[in-house]
């Protein structure tokens, strides 16, 4: 077991980390959104279809996109989260360059409203998860904070276990070490909304150079 002075070193070094951490993740809130949103990116909630789209209205569609099968394949197959991009892109292409001049118009918007539906239901969830880690840090954050209040008046009694010392101490650095990891992940979490956005945009610019 680390011997109690290297632990309450250590546990001093992590709670460095976690409160710069936390300042980084306030600064952030402040400038992006509600407390619950930890990133720099500005929180969209739902995507506009008419700020990627400029084809027919998808509210003018007689049918929905999965009413036609092959549309419906495309779409899922180019949402689907294990399709590479490289692979959604081509599946895209090759449904734009197969479809009938006389048809073109209908089929494509129907893609369109496929691949945006479906982007923006993955978007969303990706948005959700976002703000469970971040609700799931802050109340990590206020279980080491209580950790701490705990551990310093247990090192200012002087009849105190020193056994117990050392236990409170060794959880208190491996809650600090947990609550640092994820929030090292959370930019890559952060990400996620606008990579999926971009790469919308990608194939929505396929489908508009086709477009009659």
């Amino acid at each position: 077991m680390r011997p109690l002075r290297s632990t309450l070193v250590m546990l001093g070094l992590g709670a460095t980390l976690v409160l710069g951490g936390v300042a980084r993740l306030e600064a952030q809130r402040a400038a992006a959104g509600p407390p619950d949103w930890p990133c720099v990116q500005r929180l969209i909630p739902e995507l506009a279809w008419g700020t990627l789209w400029t084809g027919p209205s998808l509210d003018e569609l007689e049918r929905d996109w999965w009413e036609d099968e092959e549309v419906g394949r495309v779409a899922r197959f180019a949402t689907d989260r294990s399709t590479p991009e490289d692979e959604a892109l081509e599946r895209v292409r090759d449904f734009v360059a197969s479809v009938d001049d006389g048809a073109a118009e209908e089929r494509l918007t129907l893609l369109f409203a496929g691949l945006f539906e479906l982007t923006d239901r993955e978007r969303r969830r990706a948005i959700d998860g976002i703000r469970r880690a971040s609700r799931a840090q802050v109340a990590r954050l206020d279980d080491i904070s209580e950790m701490v209040d705990e551990l310093e008046a247990l090192r200012d009694d002087e009849q105190a276990n020193e056994a117990e010392i050392e236990r409170l101490s060794e959880t208190l650095f491996w809650e600090e070490r947990t609550f640092e990891r994820r929030q090292q992940a959370l930019p890559a979490m952060c990400e996620q909304p606008t990579l999926l956005e971009e790469k919308l945009a990608r194939m929505v610019r396929m489908i508009m150079a086709r477009m009659p």
